[in-house]
Order: structure tokens, then sequence, then C-alpha cells
């Protein structure tokens, strides 16, 4: 017999979630009597049972039963004894009928795991959750109803934070749900028209989403292609499913008057190597939905195209779904979705540089204060990804994703000293400065002043080895990578 702390069992909110007036709006909205039912689906593996308890709690508790019809756990192959007879026990008991489990015979990672999960619900509605989410009262009847009006729509509820160690609630302000050429989600400023407005209880257009919760037309969500059965493990597949969306004919929404709170991780339960699946998956989702675009994310992880080292599997299913479904371009998607987005299509090569004179080194950013490139030994990270324009610009660094980051800088020889500098490229004086001429194995040289980019031995400096700008000595420069290009 599992008994549960009252503290679980009675939970309610006692956290803000919202503005004075956004709450007073949220409130004021009135639903159509004849909202479609709702399957809940819970994701977890090796989590804590008192958890898993607390959110089916919680979504019993916060949706009107009329509107709830199942609860399904998936369970991803835990190998916690007590998730298996005791949670059966439990939810039997307190809940006969409502809650379904589904087991997986081994771990098929959270994406597969969620496609179970749809699988084995029967309402015209689903939601995805994690198993450690506490949900807000009125949460359900904003996002039926935004589906109702329109079943291609994918709702995402507004995710607050219960922070692990004290369950306090944390308040996050509105927000869309963006990510970098990495394919890394993060939040992003809601788009202007939806500041325009004024309305704090708008639906936000977003281009994806954070996290994978999310409330879906069931049928519809059939025949846009599910999640990529394809991808492995985790990361990646929230976003490939915001560009499909609306790629394909659809939309994705933040809806502020329907909030979840999620409580933060200190880890992920899956203890494989996160950023080669998200990687992994990365190229997926390029390959299928990106165009020309997608040498963005072999950039951003700054491997090559050609042989990324990287095996993500036969994407021809997803490719004839796209034709299937006659999806628009990725250059749509950019222009009219997410025009947040920087792009480098100008990039001719990318990648680690080396020098002829110092085998094993490569061209650096340096410490980002200093504003001064180095020579460090070559390990591939964003540190050590240079990309040269057909302009003639070298920049340095992480690729500078959305308008929300700083952009990587430019490489500038000022004609002042021997030291070349880095600089926000929007601020060098004279833009002559950073423009250099460049061919693959051959010298990097100043259009400004004519001097070379070059390596000198020097006892104190990192490695013994110095950058410096000097008439050229016939020093010979390699970027890794080649970008044939097309127009865009």
């Amino acid at each position: 017999m599992v008994t549960m702390p009252s503290s679980v069992t009675g939970y309610h909110w006692t956290g803000p979630f919202l503005t004075t007036d956004q709450k007073s709006k949220c409130r004021q909205m009135s639903y159509p009597d004849d909202l479609p039912q709702i399957s809940v689906v819970f994701i977890f593996v090796n989590e804590a049972l008192s958890v898993i308890l607390r959110s089916v709690h919680s979504v019993v508790n916060h949706t009107p039963s009329h509107l709830l019809k199942e609860i399904i756990l998936v369970d991803d192959n835990s190998d916690n004894v007590e998730l298996k007879f005791n949670l059966d026990q439990y939810v039997n008991k307190r809940y006969p009928g409502l809650v379904k489990i589904v087991r997986n015979n081994k771990r098929e990672g959270l994406i597969r795991a969620r496609i179970q999960g749809w699988k084995a619900a029967t309402s015209p509605v689903v939601g995805f959750f994690d198993a450690h989410v506490e949900f807000n009262i009125g949460w359900v009847e904003p996002a039926l109803t935004r589906i109702k009006e329109d079943r291609k729509r994918i709702i995402l509820p507004a995710i607050d934070n219960i922070k692990y160690n004290t369950f306090e609630v944390q308040q996050y302000a509105n927000a869309a749900h963006g990510y970098n050429w990495g394919l890394w989600c993060m939040y992003i400023i809601p788009p202007q028209d939806w500041l325009d407005k004024g309305d704090e209880s708008a639906p936000i257009r977003t281009p994806a989403m954070i996290g994978c919760s999310f409330v879906v037309d069931r049928e519809y969500f059939g025949e846009i292609g599910l999640l990529d059965p394809g991808m492995e493990v985790y990361g990646g597949e929230n976003i490939e499913l915001g560009m499909r969306v609306w790629q394909c004919g659809g939309s994705m929404e933040v809806l502020p008057c329907s909030r979840v709170a999620h409580i933060e991780r200190t880890k992920k339960p899956y203890n494989n190597d996160i950023d080669y699946y998200a990687k992994r998956n990365a190229l997926r989702a390029a390959e299928v939905w990106m165009d020309d675009f997608k040498s963005h994310v072999y950039m951003a992880w700054n491997i090559p195209m050609a042989n990324p080292g990287v095996d993500f599997g036969d994407v021809s299913e997803r490719i004839a779904l796209r034709q299937r479904l006659q999806c628009r371009s990725f250059k749509w998607y950019l222009e009219n979705v997410y025009p947040e987005m920087r792009v480098y299509n100008n990039t001719v090569t990318y990648g680690e540089v080396r020098n002829s004179k110092a085998s094993g080194y490569c061209l650096d950013q340096g410490a980002e204060e200093d504003d001064k490139a180095i020579l460090y030994p070559c390990h591939g990270m964003s540190s050590q990804l240079v990309r040269y324009s057909s302009e003639g610009v070298l920049q340095l660094g992480p690729l500078g994703s959305t308008a929300f980051l700083p952009d990587s800088k430019c490489l500038v020889d000022d004609g002042k000293g021997r030291t070349p500098t880095l600089k926000k490229c929007e601020d060098v004086l004279r833009p002559a400065q950073r423009f250099w001429d460049f061919t693959q194995n051959g010298p990097i040289i100043s259009r400004d002043t004519g001097r070379c980019l070059e390596v000198e031995m020097s006892k104190d400096a990192n490695f013994g080895l110095r950058l410096v700008v000097q008439r050229c000595s016939g020093q010979k420069w390699m970027i890794r990578n080649w970008i044939k290009h097309g127009r865009h």
C-alpha cells in the first residue's frame, strides 16, 4: 500500500503566476461549453514516485472532470522498483479507469516514448508533459478553445519554474520560444506585433518550443508526422516540430492564460552523451527542413558538411513527408515566423584556421574581454569557429544566432600596431579595416594596410606563439570547411 503525504494530495498553488492585469483578463475570458476532451500524457524514466503522483494529482485537481478523458503514464523502461507495483497499485486504487500505464520494454528515449503515449490516447486532443509539472487552475480551457477554433494549432502552455529544493513557484515573464543555429532552445522576446497590442493575455506566436510540453489535436498530430521517430534520446525534436508545423501550414503559439509550472532538474535522467544526440538530431532536422540554410547548423557545431563524423540516420521518409504535405521553404519560415534569426548566407569557408608555421594550433577568439585573437591548441569548439565571408570579413567565435544575442567579432587590422584586434563588426570605425583577402593555402592579407596575418615565435606569448600583422613573409593559412554557394 502506498501512502502519500498530505502536501501532495492536497497541493494548491501558493506562488504568483500572472500580473494583476493579466490575471484579471484571463479570469474574464469565457469558453465554449462543447470543448473537446483531452488525454494527458506524462513521460518518465526513474522519476521519483512522489513527483509523478504530484503531477497526476495536479492535473486531476485542476482540470474539469468532463474535459479530462484519461491520463497516460509512459514509463521509458525505468529500473526503479518503486515505479512498478507501487505506482500501479496507487493509481488503480485512487483513480480507477482514469490512468493508463504504458511500459517500454527497452529504453526508447523521450521522443519515441511520446509517440507511444500518442498511440495509447483516445480523446480528440492530447497534451504531452514531463512527469514533474504542476498545472494551474484554468490551464486547459484556453488551450482547448484555441484548438477547437483551428485544429492545426499547436498550443504551448506558458511555463513557470518550481525550484526543486523548496518547491517555490518562480514566475517567468511572457516569452516566445526560439533557438540558436545549433538548434538549442531558448526564450526570446515575443514578436513586435504582440508587444504593440499591449494585451498580456493574447496568444504569442512562437517559432518552436522549449522542452516538449504541448497540446495538439490528436489526428492532426498524426497527419503532420508526429515527432521524428528517427531522432534519438533527447534534443532537437522540439525545434524540428516547430519548423515542420509552420512550414506545412499549421501554427504554434504560447498561451499566457494556460500555465503549467515545471520542476527544475539538477541533471537529466538520460546519462548518454546529450551533446552528441543533440548534434545528431539537429543535423536530421537541418537535412530535412532547412534547405540551403542547413549549412548554418554545421557551422554552429563547427563540423564539415561533407563528412561530419555523425551518423544522423536515414531521412528519406521525412523528406517524403515534407513533399507529401507540400510544405513551404525554410526561407519563408525565417521571413515570416523567425525574422529575428541572423543569417550567414555569405559564408564561403568556416571552421578551424591553421597556420603552416604552427601545426596543431588554431586561430581562437581568446578571452572575450581581451578583444584579442590568439593561437590555441586546436579543439574544434565554438571559440575556434572562424567564418570568412564573400565580402572578405573574418569573424571569430560562436554564431550570434539571433538579434537578441551579440554577434561574433570581426578580425581587424587598424594599422596602429602589430597586434590584430577583435571588434564588434558594427563598431569598426573604418569598414575597410575589417576586410581581408584569403585563398586556401595562401596568405591572409588586410585590404586596408596590405599587411599579412602571421605567426611569430615569442617567449612571453601563449604557447610561445603570437599573432601579428606585418609585412608578408609567405606564411600560409588553411580554413577547414568550404561551402558551395547557391542563391537564396
